[in-house]
């Protein structure tokens, strides 16, 4: 059965209709925080709610969390009613193309049981590619009520460093391969990785057109980085946990479901100074 975790912009569009429809826009810019809320006030696809990652598919930071820690059951739950989400829903997320932002918020609904969720391959940028129309109009949505479930699959800190005491975990880390080897980490504190993590940066998920790989390159490609691993010994990390679900939405249309997030991730994992930094190459 083929994979329905994407959704193509000629898919969605003849979706539109649908009521059970929920489109998400997860436009976000590390750089530039209010970017993604401007460009959704400037143009964004019929029907679409704005999700910001710092304000929505993020909690509070604390002195001891990583810069987008998951917001908390509650306020996750909070959002979902306003949105009008019932178990019915079909929710699409996009962003403004490379579909970090879209995974996040894919990976946080499945993450409490609402599995009927996609992401729009390409995102906005193949949407406008396509010709296809944007409006400024902002959609008032019924609010329901949701109910707070945590988050499953999600390790914390003390978690994968117990992990990495067993021979069968895969920490992989989702960020350029010059910030995992500790070369030019240009927005957290201390640069490199965690011992024993491996790199697959998030856009070799994707081709030239900033689509993802056909499901059988991606399961190729992410063979290799298991190494003979089983999908469901991998843990997924990052920066700060959104760049990582990218690798896990590839690994679920791979047809390599199971594996983990590590939410806090690096920018988490060097608040502690106790805990282990490498730098280099994985080996």
């Amino acid at each position: 059965m083929t994979d329905q975790t994407l959704l193509s912009a000629a898919g969605l569009e003849a979706a539109l209709s649908d009521p059970r429809l929920l489109v998400v826009d997860c436009r976000f810019d590390l750089a530039d925080p209010d970017g993604g809320a401007r460009g959704y006030a400037a143009g964004h696809l019929p029907d679409a709610v704005y999700a910001s990652l710092e304000g929505v598919l993020s909690g509070e930071i604390t002195a001891t969390s990583g810069r987008h820690p998951l917001p908390s059951p509650e306020a996750f739950a909070r959002t979902l009613c306003a949105w009008g989400l019932t178990p019915e829903t079909r929710v699409v997320a996009y962003d403004q193309g490379p579909g970090a932002g879209a995974a996040r918020l894919w990976w946080m609904l499945r993450a409490i049981g609402h599995d009927t969720v996609q992401v729009l391959d390409g995102g906005l940028a193949r949407w406008v590619a396509e010709g296809r129309a944007l409006t400024q109009a902002v959609p008032v949505r019924p609010g329901t009520t949701v109910a707070p479930r945590r988050y499953q699959g999600d390790l914390s800190s003390d978690a994968v460093k117990a992990a990495l005491r067993r021979a069968e975990t895969r920490l992989v880390d989702a960020r350029s391969a010059d910030r995992f080897a500790g070369r030019n980490e240009t927005i957290d504190p201390v640069a490199g990785h965690v011992p024993g993590a491996v790199n697959h940066p998030f856009l070799g998920n994707l081709g030239p057109d900033g689509q993802f790989l056909p499901a059988e390159a991606l399961r190729e490609r992410w063979q290799a980085t298991l190494a003979g691993h089983a999908p469901d010994q991998l843990i997924a990390m990052c920066g700060s946990g959104v760049t990582a679900c990218h690798n896990l939405l590839a690994l679920q249309v791979a047809g390599l479901p199971g594996g983990r997030l590590y939410a806090g991730s690096w920018s988490e994992w060097i608040r502690d100074p106790a805990r282990p930094v490498a730098t280099g190459e994985a080996t």
